[in-house]
């Protein structure tokens, strides 16, 4: 053992070529993943420094790992992180979230003389024996629409099963639009040009007009408006109806969805109106009462909004300007024709697209301290997904691009706002690099200005992936599927 090595125990003599080293990283992954799936099943979700570990492959936990190791220039590696699943995987424990990569990082500088086992072990102390489910039964879900969102949302939903108790998955209601429909959403399904295929199988059943995917039966209700529809026919009851068509934004039109038998509570994945909550997951919270219909808001103030908090919390924000640079949209057309709205008319392929934002006054909504202090407008410019924030900002005081992002470094990694907050040091990056990332946005470090007061920051998102994983989220409060977090950074963040 090196004398600056900054744990106190023996590590096995590791191989001292790059292909020995890999293969034997290689090999611990490959054993990390059968645990990390039982341990799932039990409703424990393994996540890596915010990074959901169940259904990744070998390749992807080891880039993880490299990525914390060269961006948190820590010494974490699969060695640290294999200990710790397998002390975990032989304890009984309750539904919690568990961040692997905190706990071994912890565990380098104990000084108690702990085995890992030991360590692990008063980590989650208050977790063993509590097992169960957190909900009584499985929380049904009714998804209307089948766009983009819709079938992020369901990959995301299915993957997210866990034991089957948890979020469930019924129903999806869309607009019949020719013969052959249920294949053709079926094959929408299975493959993404943006995202990939489906990690998992989708099996039409025509004639009961149902798809299986992963094992869940999933019913496809054919109707023009909500009001045609009696859940309860399908066996659906008190569920959450997540409507990401954008159709209806108000009480009186998302109000529909509630009159309909066997729904009890409504998502919206949008901006709503006339006086319903926005909710940005791991923002505001706190707002949410027992509110039978919710807002989530947009996808770019899910993404600006925690960085701003946190950079108001610790600074003040004094006043700043925000220029989305935002992919297309389906609402654009993709050759030069008729649009309602000024400028979105011209070829969404060929054009780079002035227009409007309401994430300037959103903000607002979110964060009230802000109101007033922030202006907002919009590029759409020729990519298909992964967006680009900027944001120009005058703070309550001078700073040093050091100390700006040293501390946002700090957020992304070890704060309760890991999961919306994450950070990349890499000058290479550019937009096609975070298509699935799970956070709401992403600081570009090395494009960070500082000039006294004033700052420029660029956070990336992928406005499609990072946005569905916040509606996530925000579905399972909603229902009371709330995970147990370890560490609990509340008190310390």
């Amino acid at each position: 053992m090196k004398k600056n090595q900054p744990d106190k125990r023996q590590r096995p003599e590791l191989p001292k070529d790059p292909f020995g080293d890999f293969q034997y990283r290689q090999a611990l992954a490959e054993e990390m993943l059968p645990m990390i799936g039982r341990i799932y099943r039990d409703n424990v979700h393994l996540i890596l420094y915010g990074k959901p570990l169940v259904n990744l492959s070998v390749s992807e936990i080891m880039n993880s790992h490299r990525f914390v190791r060269e961006t948190e220039n820590n010494e974490l590696s699969e060695f640290e992180t294999y200990q710790v699943i397998v002390a975990l995987s032989e304890l009984e424990l309750g539904p919690a979230e568990i961040d692997i990569g905190i706990i071994a990082a912890a565990y380098l500088f104990d000084d108690k003389g702990l085995s890992i086992d030991d360590f692990v072990k008063e980590s989650v102390d208050d977790l063993i024996g509590a097992q169960g489910s957190i909900l009584e039964e499985a929380q049904d879900v009714v998804l209307y629409g089948f766009g983009r969102i819709g079938r992020l949302l369901t990959r995301m939903l299915i993957e997210d099963s866990g034991g089957g108790d948890n979020l469930r998955l019924r129903a999806i209601v869309v607009r019949k639009a020719v013969e052959g429909d249920l294949i053709k959403r079926a094959n929408l399904m299975r493959t993404d040009s943006v995202h990939g295929p489906f990690k998992g199988t989708v099996r039409v059943v025509e004639e009961e007009e149902k798809l299986i995917i992963n094992g869940n039966e999933v019913k496809i209700i054919y109707a023009s408006n909500p009001s045609e529809i009696d859940y309860t026919d399908y066996g659906i009851k008190n569920a959450l109806l997540i409507d990401n068509t954008g159709v209806w934004r108000n009480k009186e039109g998302l109000g529909t969805h509630l009159n309909c038998k066997g729904i009890s509570k409504v998502l919206l994945t949008a901006p709503a109106k006339e006086g319903i909550k926005n909710i940005v997951h791991g923002i505001n919270n706190a707002i949410m009462e027992d509110d039978d219909i919710l807002g989530a808001a947009s996808c770019t103030t899910n993404a600006i909004v925690p960085t701003l908090k946190v950079l108001n919390d610790e600074f003040e924000i004094i006043s700043g300007h925000i220029e989305s640079v935002h992919s297309y949209t389906n609402d654009q057309n993709l050759i030069d024709n008729f649009h309602k709205k000024e400028r979105r008319g011209r070829s969404a392929a060929l054009n780079m697209v002035i227009t409007e934002t309401g994430a300037g006054k959103a903000v607002g909504q979110v964060l009230p301290e802000l109101i007033g202090k922030l202006t907002a407008n919009a590029v759409r410019v020729p990519t298909p997904n992964v967006s680009l924030a900027i944001m120009s900002l005058e703070l309550g005081r001078d700073i040093t691009l050091e100390e700006l992002n040293n501390f946002l470094r700090q957020k992304a990694f070890h704060s309760e706002l890991k999961e919306q907050i994450g950070f990349t040091n890499s000058p290479e990056v550019v937009s096609t690099d975070f298509v699935g990332d799970r956070h709401a946005g992403i600081i570009d470090s090395a494009a960070t200005i500082v000039n006294t007061n004033k700052c420029v920051l660029y956070v990336w998102y992928d406005n499609e992936y990072g946005y569905t994983a916040q509606l996530l989220e925000l579905a399972k409060e909603m229902v009371g599927l709330t995970y147990q977090r370890y560490p609990n950074f509340s008190e310390t963040s």
